[in-house]
């Protein structure tokens, strides 16, 4: 079959699994069924219990659920109350991350030990660069990472299907402390080879924190500001862990619960995150606001911008699919925490990069879009920013390429999927199984001579 003939014959498949495969509407709520796992209101369907973190967007009063600012707790601690604390003080990335893995904040000597973990484990095998990562350079620097891990696996000295925690631990450690490097490394060699640019290569310092490991690998003379690296920072905390009902963290749970090795699990974990919907949401923030850029010359008339992100709404502009990326969430309503703490961050490193104007436009949409939406869409809940509306923008002033937008995510998010990881195999011994219901007829069998 030529090539012309398989794309014709797919095309023909695609009609056959359309007339088998369409399910009436209908039948889900016939049936109870939650589609998404989710109810009308957006709330989750209860699959398991965790001690790592917890989501808060509503409260029950006088017996009536009230919606209210939404709040993240890391292992019983407000995120908002940490990341003001370390702030543009110190780096908190190595220090929640151990919060996380481990349970309770490290005093100083802990925290030392930790990153002198993290720093042993800070490379990558020999030779791994050039024979992995440079053989197939790829766009996609997400499927990079993947196919990384799942190399990695071969280079484990140790037993790679061994469950014990200490060895789950041991290959986590490793992960959270090579990740920069697989997706640095995987943009350098896709910029070079694809895009044909220079080629450099910087090796991590394990001194320094992960942001500013992170910089220091993606800039060609290693450098950087104290102010540019403590923002990248608290963008890696705030991306860090997330409930454990996102999609990719129940990935994890899911293929942990199989007996899988810590490689495979996470590797179905990077898979779910590159999604769009997941984590690729805030390069959509970025595509759209390029659009309004393009449209609403001037940023401060809050008239032409309404009118514009109506027709957005309206499916009469941009990608005519009617969102206003960056805007509502599956969990919070009034506000998402994240988004409300990173915003004084945002502003800093606007002001910092005399973009101003650009921060204006942010903060002009994250008033108006509720309002409008509320207008033109039966809504179940409010609609606020979240993080993702203003983490594109903060990656774009670092100077950070659009293709590394999700692997980013994915290097703060290691460290929840570590945690999951973790206290599903401590806690359960049994594989995540749900139940569908099925609708299909029972038809009689022919033989092939009578079909």
């Amino acid at each position: 079959m030529t090539e012309k003939e398989l794309l014709k014959y797919a095309k023909d498949g695609e009609k056959l699994c359309r007339g088998c495969d369409v399910v009436d509407e209908n039948l889900y709520s016939e049936f109870g069924v939650k589609r998404g796992l989710r109810d009308i209101n957006g709330h989750g369907v209860l699959t398991g219990v965790t001690n790592i973190s917890k989501i808060i967007s509503s409260e029950i009063v006088d017996g009536q659920e009230i919606q209210c600012d939404g709040q993240l707790w890391y292992r019983g601690y407000n995120v908002i109350d940490m990341v003001e604390d370390f702030g543009f003080k110190r780096f908190g990335f190595e220090e929640v991350a151990y919060l996380l893995l481990f349970g309770d904040l490290p005093d100083r000597e802990k925290l030392e030990k930790f990153k002198d973990a993290l720093g042993s484990l800070n490379h990558l095998p020999t030779n791994f660069t050039r024979d992995v990562i440079m053989k197939a350079p790829s766009h996609d620097i997400m499927n990079s990472m993947t196919k990384s891990v799942l190399t990695l696996a071969s280079y484990d000295d140790y037993d790679v299907s061994d469950l014990s925690i200490p060895n789950v631990i041991r290959q986590c450690l490793a992960l959270i402390s090579e990740f920069p490097m697989l997706a640095a490394y995987g943009y350098c060699a896709y910029n070079h080879y694809e895009k044909d640019d220079s080629m450099y290569i910087h090796r991590p310092n394990p001194k320094l924190s992960t942001a500013e490991n992170l910089l220091r690998m993606l800039r060609p003379d290693k450098s950087y500001t104290k102010l540019e690296a403590q923002v990248l920072d608290a963008a890696l905390v705030l991306h860090m862990e997330h409930g454990g009902g996102n999609n990719s963290t129940f990935t994890t749970r899911v293929v942990s619960s199989a007996g899988s090795d810590t490689y495979s699990v996470i590797a179905a974990a990077l898979s779910s995150l590159k999604g769009p919907k997941h984590g690729g949401a805030n390069i959509k923030v970025m595509q759209m606001m390029q659009d309004i850029r393009d449209h609403v010359p001037d940023y401060s008339d809050k008239g032409v911008l309404k009118d514009y992100l109506s027709k957005i709404v309206d499916k009469e502009a941009f990608d005519g699919r009617g969102l206003i990326y960056g805007m509502g969430h599956a969990v919070y309503s009034i506000s998402d925490p994240r988004a409300r703490v990173f915003k004084q961050f945002v502003e800093k490193l606007a002001v910092d990069k005399h973009m101003e104007k650009e921060y204006e436009l942010y903060s002009n949409i994250e008033t108006l879009a509720p309002e409008i939406i509320a207008e033109k869409r039966r809504i179940y809940k409010g609609v606020s920013a979240n993080v993702d509306f203003y983490s594109g923008f903060v990656y774009s002033m670092l100077g950070i390429p659009m293709e590394l937008y999700t692997p980013i995510f994915a290097i703060a998010r290691i460290v929840g999927w570590s945690a999951h990881r973790i206290e599903e195999l401590i806690n359960v011994d049994k594989i995540i199984r749900p139940a569908y219901k099925s609708i299909m007829k029972e038809r009689e069998y022919k033989s092939l001579d009578k079909r």
